[in-house]
């Protein structure tokens, strides 16, 4: 059987962390936390999770700085990042996309419906690891 995929929930509000955490342990996913933008960097560099959830107002430093760090490093560059946020106007949503986020989640939050982005998000990286992109005719 396949390992279970490891995603990183990070968010400075532990009730969220938690939210995130429950839901996508009940899915099957082995899930790590952080509550702070240089704690998530320390944990993808010693755990290589599959995906980040992160939050973007936090500590030390914010989420698209997380985002914008991920994506200069040739080792993070293509790792999934969804974007979970209580700051839903377009400027913000649009700087998570233009920095490289893969999705983009406001709160309140429906967990199905993270789980149904984290879902959608590894069934794309599946298909690009098997296939060409193209259909076969």
């Amino acid at each position: 059987m396949a390992e279970a995929k490891k995603i990183l929930a990070v968010d400075d509000e532990p009730s969220i962390v938690r939210l995130i955490q429950i839901n996508l342990e009940k899915q099957g996913y082995q899930v790590i936390t952080a509550y702070d933008g240089k704690e998530a960097l320390e944990k993808i560099a010693s755990e290589r999770p599959d995906m980040v959830v992160l939050d973007v107002m936090m500590p030390y430093m914010d989420g698209f700085e997380v985002l914008r760090t991920l994506r200069k490093e040739p080792a993070t560059r293509e790792l999934p990042v969804i974007m979970l946020t209580a700051k839903a106007q377009d400027a913000d949503v649009y700087t998570g996309y233009k920095d490289g986020a893969d999705s983009y989640l406001t709160k309140p939050f429906n967990p199905r419906e993270l789980i149904s982005f984290v879902q959608r998000i590894f069934a794309s990286q599946e298909n690009q690891a098997h296939g060409d992109g193209y259909l076969d005719i």
